[in-house]
């Protein structure tokens, strides 16, 4: 097992850890979570032994095998299979050996010891390996061709899935997986979670991704306050426990401040009396022997929203045969090449509509996301902007487009140079930068205090359409989670790419997916979709798409949201007979058309959608007042005669407010029918 004795951490003048307990058990996968700047990846390199404790003690059992994942990766010319085989080391020792006596002269003493290397090599897998290898790859995202590549062809987050199954060839009985999921596409982290359900050591994992957490761990450890706390379950559990303890902690410090009132208030009034001196002292005693209880800090202290567009025209945009990709120019020659993404994209955003885009990386979910933001000309075809069109776009490396050298105050204003300072200052506190942080050079700021900023330019600006490229990079859980409220209550047309599920689960109704150099329907949730690609990764299927997706090969125009049907299992494409695609633009007329049809439908909507979102308030409201009275009525003492008017009160209310929440209940109901009826 591994114990936390008495462990205290400073890093400079900051102290990280107090006098920290905590025992975990082999078998154990825990989840490490905590603020960003709490102490998690201080408290890997003490169990890497790479940092000392200030005081204390951290016991593991010596034999056991560490594995972790390097932070750097040599520019090696050696392939990236090699590379990832090395991870094993005592592997690669036993076939050093191996070299090593078959390079000697012929001796009976030799050839014992070659006997004994084939025989640890045996026990070791060694005649297995090339094909986990290659597994393991393919899971993390290679193609077999890549695998020969040198690992100096690779880019830094192409390495660093590189060092990740260097540290999984390893084996291992304690993991330190810190972020894993930061350099992977959603194919990739799938593959993954079934990966680490399956490994037997003890694993120890940091990670800001909630779905990712739920997935595998078991036990999660709570950095807050300097402490450690240990809790059994999953991150979903981990958050009702929490919230449980929440509660508690506040009624036991009320129930503290009341005992402190009476005993203030005793002293203030016999202190001076003689006949009552002794008692008087006495409670002075008690009361300075009180300990002090903090309220617990609640988990998520971040929260912000963003503003309502002021108008939208619709269609927003439409793209009709437009190839996606990059074009570039030839230095000596001059000579302009085209490199085609995704070709052939018919497609239309409309207001309201919230797509999630799926899709290996590589496959062209930046590019396209690119061509829509107006960043990348297409390289065919047309695309026409609607009038009115405001664009917030997050682009997968904004944290690296910001100046690093000026302040928060200074980004907003460049945006703003109008708007009075005072009022600049305010919006940016609503993000977390008060005081002098807001006039400071970000360049000193955490990755996730970088990107805060980032979304509070897009915000600031109102957009009616966002388009956002992996938005929760560098963000801890409690951001991530302020994130995903905005985004579920922003009022305009979203976009985005996120390998975190909560967040698309939460933010979007409907998926396209970017594959083979076409844009097409993902007809299923994301539950579809890692069945689907478990499937592929296991070669029980070679589909791009499921054979609901395969229907609709050719053009795709996003006119409506698409259906979530569930996703077949993979099968043979669909016969050239299928279904064909609804049609595109044709005619001006047309065109006119069917943009009238939508703005009159989406004049109908509206005061539905607002009468809808009202009665949801006052349901939530009456089910709040209904569970109150409930509870009242579960007190054994209100059955008491004493307390029979207050009894025939509550019943009274509970009736009234059973009576209401029915018929809001049924007014709710009638409301989604109409909307159904006008879809």
């Amino acid at each position: 097992m591994i114990r936390f004795i008495q462990v205290s951490l400073m890093r400079g003048v900051k102290p990280l850890l107090e006098q920290v307990d905590v025992t975990l058990n082999p078998g154990d996968k825990i989840g490490l979570i905590g603020a960003n700047g709490a102490g998690k990846s201080s408290l890997f390199a003490m169990m890497r032994n790479e940092l000392h404790p200030d005081q204390g003690e951290i016991d593991f059992p010596a034999k056991w095998r560490v594995a972790y994942v390097a932070q750097e990766t040599p520019p090696l010319e050696r392939a990236a299979l090699d590379y990832a085989i090395d991870g094993d080391v005592n592997l690669r020792k036993l076939e050093a050996e191996l070299a090593r006596l078959e390079a000697e002269p012929e001796s009976t003493e030799n050839g014992l010891a070659i006997g004994e290397v084939y025989s640890a090599l045996a026990d070791a897998d060694a005649y297995t390996v090339q094909s986990r290898g290659e597994q393991l790859l393919l899971g993390l995202g290679f193609t077999l061709e890549q695998m020969k590549q040198p690992v100096s062809s690779f880019s830094g987050g192409w390495r660093m899935r590189l060092n990740l199954a260097q540290a999984l060839m390893c084996p291992s009985d304690l993991l330190l997986l810190d972020e894993p999921t930061n350099h992977l596409d959603l194919d990739a982290i799938i593959w993954l979670e079934d990966w680490l359900k399956r490994y037997t050591g003890t694993l120890l994992i940091i990670s800001h991704d909630r779905d990712f957490l739920d997935e595998i761990v078991n036990v999660i450890v709570h950095i807050d306050e300097r402490k450690l706390k240990r809790y059994s379950g999953n991150y979903s559990s981990f958050e009702r426990q929490r919230a449980a303890q929440m509660i508690l902690a506040a009624g036991a410090m009320e129930k503290q401040q009341r005992k402190r009132a009476h005993l203030e208030s005793f002293i203030n009034r016999f202190k001076a009396k003689a006949s009552k001196a002794r008692q008087a002292q006495s409670r002075m005693k008690a009361l300075a022997k009180m300990e002090e209880l903090a309220p617990l800090r609640a988990a998520a202290e971040f929260s912000f929203e963003f503003r309502e567009p002021l108008n939208a025209p619709n269609p927003l945009l439409v793209m009709e045969d437009v190839d996606a990709g990059y074009r570039s120019e030839n230095e000596k020659t001059g000579e302009i090449t085209s490199k085609t993404i995704v070709n052939h994209i018919n497609f239309s955003l409309q207001i309201g509509q919230r797509i999630g885009l799926l899709g290996v990386n590589g496959a062209g979910k930046s590019t396209l996301i690119k061509t829509i933001a107006g960043e990348l000309a297409p390289l065919t075809g047309t695309a026409t902007v609607g009038k009115g069109l405001n664009i917030g776009y997050f682009a997968q490396h904004q944290v690296e487009m910001l100046r690093h050298d000026e302040s928060p105050l200074w980004h907003l204003a460049k945006i703003a140079p109008t708007v009075r300072e005072q009022e600049l200052r305010n919006f940016l506190g609503g993000f977390n930068f008060p005081g002098t942080m807001v006039t400071s050079p970000i360049a000193p700021f955490s990755g996730g205090e970088k990107a805060r900023l980032a979304l509070a330019l897009i915000v600031w600006q109102r957009p009616n359409l966002l388009l956002l490229d992996e938005p929760t990079n560098h963000l801890d859980l409690e951001t991530r989670e302020a994130l995903t409220e905005a985004l579920a209550q922003f009022e305009g047309t979203l976009v985005v790419v996120s390998h975190d599920r909560h967040l698309l689960r939460a933010t979007t109704d409907q998926f396209i997916i970017v594959a083979d150099g076409k844009l097409q329907p993902f007809d299923g949730d994301l539950d579809d979709y890692k069945d689907w690609m478990m499937q592929t990764k296991l070669g029980k299927g070679t589909d791009v798409l499921p054979a609901a997706g395969k229907a609709n090969q050719t053009d795709y125009p996003v006119t409506s949201p698409v259906a979530a049907a569930p996703a077949p299992a993979p099968a043979a494409p669909a016969a050239s007979t299928a279904a064909a695609p609804a049609a595109t633009f044709q005619t001006k007329e047309q065109k006119r058309q069917a943009a009238e049809d939508r703005q009159r439908l989406s004049a109908q909507r509206k005061p539905l959608e607002q009468k809808l979102k009202k009665v949801d308030e006052q349901m939530a409201k009456r089910s709040t007042q209904k569970s109150q009275i409930e509870a009242q009525l579960a007190e054994p003492d209100i059955y008491d005669a004493a307390n029979k008017p207050r009894l025939i009160k509550l019943l009274a209310e509970q009736t009234d407010v059973t009576r209401e929440l029915g018929e809001l209940e049924s007014e709710w109901l009638s409301l989604h029918e109409q909307l159904e009826a006008l879809a």
